[in-house]
């Protein structure tokens, strides 16, 4: 089973390094590696190029202007020869080297289009310490009425059911994603199944975790993704997942507290 791997770069020398070992340190080989980059001036394709002799043939990668980071994934998904296909982006990296083994060994052995796991953040002064635990593993597809979805980067999905169902819709702004996974996981109801593993570290902010401005723009894309896929929804059912994120941030700086009194 070959898994493809797609990262979209745009200006990403100061992180790219990062996730180019991450994969150069996965256990399974049988992969191709898909750089998606947006034209970058500040050297990042001077680090990927230095790169490319390490992956032994398995790099591919392509820099041209896009229309942003769904568009550079869905150029991925098409240049893509895998049986899987996941995103891995360039900011965030793999959690441990094991990540494409274990995702390759769970779908080889079960009947299932899609798998997902945990993901968790971390800040850039300080990659070794959790800031938050992002777990997928009281999903169900019901949640998305409320716009709850998996963990995105955690998700690896069959190359056929992009095929058959479609990939990013660009004209959403920042939740592409949800609105991908709304039409795979709910609409198509295509077969799924949650991995208790940590796939990916992510470094803080991005297109889709900066500011009121983007949650107010998250919540429109939400609405609008729910009505165009014929799933009910309404403001007060989204914004229900707010005080659960405030719980989770919580229940994650308990834990930490609690750590560092039991072995202080």
């Amino acid at each position: 089973m070959k898994i493809s791997v797609i990262t979209a770069t745009f200006n990403s020398g100061k992180t790219v390094r990062d996730t180019l070992e991450s994969v150069l340190r996965q256990t399974y080989k049988e992969i191709e590696y898909i750089i998606v980059d947006g034209k970058s001036t500040d050297g990042t394709m001077d680090i990927v190029r230095d790169y490319e002799p390490r992956f032994n043939g398995r790099m591919t990668y392509v820099s041209e202007p896009d229309r942003g980071i769904y568009d550079a994934m869905n150029k991925g998904i098409a240049m893509a020869t895998g049986d899987v296909v996941g995103i891995l982006n360039s900011d965030d990296f793999y959690t441990s080297d094991d990540v494409l083994e274990t995702v390759a060994r769970i779908m080889s052995e079960a009947a299932v289009d899609a798998v997902y796991g945990d993901v968790h953040y971390v800040n850039d002064n300080d990659l070794g310490k959790c800031v938050r635990y992002y777990t997928s593993r009281p999903f169900h597809r019901n949640w998305m009425r409320f716009g709850f979805m998996p963990a995105h980067p955690s998700f690896y999905c069959r190359r056929s059911v992009y095929g058959k169902f479609g990939t990013f819709d660009l004209s959403y702004k920042v939740a592409a994603d949800f609105e991908n996974l709304l039409r795979l996981i709910f609409v198509h109801r295509i077969r799924t199944r949650y991995i208790p593993k940590d796939f990916v570290t992510m470094r803080t902010g991005g297109a889709s975790s900066s500011g009121l401005r983007s949650h107010k723009q998250i919540m429109r894309d939400h609405l609008r993704a729910l009505k165009q896929n014929g799933v009910y929804s309404n403001l007060l059912l989204l914004g229900m997942r707010y005080p659960y994120k405030v719980c989770e941030i919580a229940q994650m700086k308990i834990n930490n507290i609690f750590h560092k009194w039991r072995y202080k």
